[in-house]
């Protein structure tokens, strides 16, 4: 493969990989959120509005965010009925067919989300509920984790486009 089309593949893994670090200290943070919750509610008898909510939202980024992380190391669900009888180029050739479908998909995603984010920083929506926090944050970090997840995608594409050709891709 070209050395530009290594540098993309190079590059968005290391960003992935990062980034999915990072993300999966959230969950701790949510666990102490809710900790924290259940502390202040039947403790002290002084219930928050915010922090369930708050919860939603950082499982939320967690997920999204971890997308393209779960994508890059193969942590995602797959129906393993012949897939492991399989060659490699074989596995490479349906792998890059499945990936495509998934870029397809990830792109009217990103276009919704980038959408979706625009309307709610014109308008300044907000959540119905007593909170009533902004959603701009939620929409742009999920717009965001969408978008990392189809630069994931492509790069996989990529690799296994370099699998079936016979140059596979350190």
């Amino acid at each position: 493969m070209p050395g530009p089309i290594r540098a993309f593949v190079r590059a968005v893994d290391a960003v992935n990989r990062v980034i999915g670090f990072y993300v999966m200290y959230l969950a701790l943070a949510m666990m102490g959120l809710l900790l924290f919750a259940s502390i202040t509610r039947y403790v002290f008898n002084v219930p928050f509005v915010w922090i369930i909510e708050l919860a939603q939202f950082m499982m939320a980024a967690y997920y999204i965010l971890g997308g393209g992380y779960s994508l890059q190391i193969d942590a995602h669900v797959r129906m393993d009925v012949a897939y492991e009888r399989w060659t490699v180029k074989t596995r490479a050739f349906v792998d890059s067919i499945t990936v495509f479908c998934l870029v397809f998909y990830l792109v009217y995603m990103v276009y919704g989300g980038w959408a979706s984010s625009a309307y709610s920083l014109k308008y300044g929506q907000t959540n119905y509920s007593a909170w009533a926090p902004p959603m701009a944050p939620i929409k742009i970090i999920m717009t965001v984790g969408i978008a990392l997840m189809l630069l994931q995608a492509i790069a996989i594409f990529l690799r296994d486009i370099a699998k079936v050709s016979g140059r596979e891709m350190e």
